[in-house]
């Protein structure tokens, strides 16, 4: 796999025949996303189903992400949508507070009252209108329109620099985060997470169902900025989500906030995901703006170690095509070179010390292969986050859940292998599986780094071998 950046693609009615899964799959799809904000439980079920089939038929190591909705605040349902002009007043009620004024919806959580002062912005649907909050009262806030445009039904609400008492996990979070846990989801995503505790909650609650994923945080408020260290020790992966985010900060800011959150996860070691309007053009047209080529082109160069379609694979026309945008743009981008944060990765422990040394050490040797033999795919990620620039990095673990989990981590390619009771047959098996996926010859060295425990091979050690 020449391609080092992971692709995720959100699940949705142009893109749930499991025909065209194995097309993204073919097309360099490596994690399916299912968005539980607008998923019924029966239909993800079926995907995760469809996914595995698929990636089974391929022998891929696919792996499917289940994205939690999270304390979002929403608008109420309308009859038909509201025209709204400057200067409108608009009022947004609890759930069974009768109206006051004309344009009037509820909101579906209690507390906004209790958290809003007058002068808050208040923004809807991620930035199409935008609000002046003029009265709060014990049921109901009014807002003056700034912005003129269209209010929805079940629009979502932003309240810029608003700290918010939402609760980290909701009613419907848990029921979702069990059939997760029921399908076997590699990841889960924890939405509006705004401090590290949010993430142990989310972990505590899928581990007391037995579940195995590896959680990812959403960064997408200036709360979860002010804590971002915290909550990227404490997650599997973070993700830099654009939309919400791009409503909570000046725009200017945006990609400011990406670099410096994709370099603290450089740092301290923690994968990152860039998602959100990567390619928004193509959800009508076929081939992406030239500032969309710039903005993926720059997600890639800043060497995230995922790239994220939402509506341009769930609802857009040419999913396919915007696969094969990202495939070409971040392919592009590699060969040239990337930011190189991985130089700054903070080595904490001996295993990080020992991933640093045989990245050192691969990308020393001309034609080198740098192989990982992990049991729990830690040790990969370490290597991985350091960026080796040999063409060959390969993770070889005993177990499925750990080759899929590695599917959203940059550069590697995951193999199955049940490891033998001494290192040296466990190498012969690497070697005889490079050589019949003809990703090597006889006599290329293979740098092995492993954190195996045997009787010849300490944990955290190196060995150079000629296959």
């Amino acid at each position: 796999m020449s391609r080092k950046s992971k692709i995720i693609i959100t699940l949705g009615p142009a893109t749930e025949s499991e025909e065209m899964i194995g097309k993204l799959i073919d097309g360099g799809t490596n994690v399916f996303r299912l968005n539980m904000s607008h998923a019924k439980h029966e239909w993800a079920a079926e995907m995760a189903k469809r996914v595995r089939r698929q990636a089974a038929e391929r022998n891929a190591n696919i792996a499917v992400l289940f994205d939690l909705t999270g304390p979002s605040i929403r608008t109420g349902d309308l009859e038909k949508p509201y025209n709204l002009l400057e200067g409108d007043v608009v009022e947004f009620r609890k759930v069974g507070a009768d109206p006051t004024v004309t344009l009037s919806t509820t909101v579906n959580y209690d507390g906004l009252m209790g958290d809003v002062s007058v002068g808050n912005t208040l923004v809807v649907d991620n930035g199409a209108l935008l609000m002046r909050i003029d009265v709060v009262e014990a049921d109901r806030v009014l807002c003056h329109v700034k912005t003129p445009g269209t209010m929805g039904s079940r629009r979502h609400i932003n309240l810029p620099g608003t700290r918010l008492n939402l609760p980290a996990l909701t009613e419907k979070d848990h029921k979702d985060l069990a059939l997760a846990v029921e399908c076997e989801a590699d990841y889960i995503a924890g939405s509006f997470v705004r401090d590290s505790a949010h993430v142990h909650e989310l972990r505590a609650a899928m581990e007391k169902l037995e579940g195995e994923a590896q959680i990812v945080a959403k960064v997408e408020d200036q709360e979860a900025i002010r804590n971002i260290d915290a909550i990227i020790n404490a997650a599997d992966v973070i993700m830099v989500a654009r939309g919400d985010l791009g409503t909570e900060v000046e725009f200017e800011e945006l990609p400011i906030l990406q670099r410096r959150i994709v370099k603290c996860c450089h740092e301290l070691g923690t994968r990152v995901i860039v998602a959100t309007q990567l390619l928004e053009s193509m959800i009508l047209n076929p081939t992406p703006t030239r500032a969309e080529v710039t903005d993926v082109m720059n997600a890639a160069y800043e060497e995230a170690d995922c790239l994220m379609l939402s509506g341009e694979t769930s609802v857009g026309r040419y999913p396919e095509r915007c696969v094969d945008a990202l495939v070409r743009i971040s392919s592009r981008i590699e060969r040239s070179g990337g930011h190189g944060f991985g130089q700054n990765v903070l080595l904490r422990d001996e295993r990080q010390k020992t991933a640093r040394a045989a990245v050192t050490l691969a990308d020393s040797l001309p034609d080198a292969r740098l192989v990982v033999l992990t049991r729990r795919g830690v040790l990969a990620n370490h290597v991985a986050m350091l960026r080796p620039r040999t063409s060959g990095f390969y993770a070889f673990t005993p177990t499925d859940r750990v080759c899929r989990q590695l599917a959203l981590t940059r550069g590697v390619r995951s193999f199955k292998l049940a490891f033998a009771s001494n290192i040296e047959e466990t190498i012969e098996r690497v070697s005889e599986l490079l050589k019949k996926d003809d990703l090597i010859r006889p006599g290329t060295p293979l740098v092995i780094v492993s954190d195996l425990l045997s009787d010849h091979f300490a944990a955290n050690s190196i060995l150079l071998h000629h296959a």
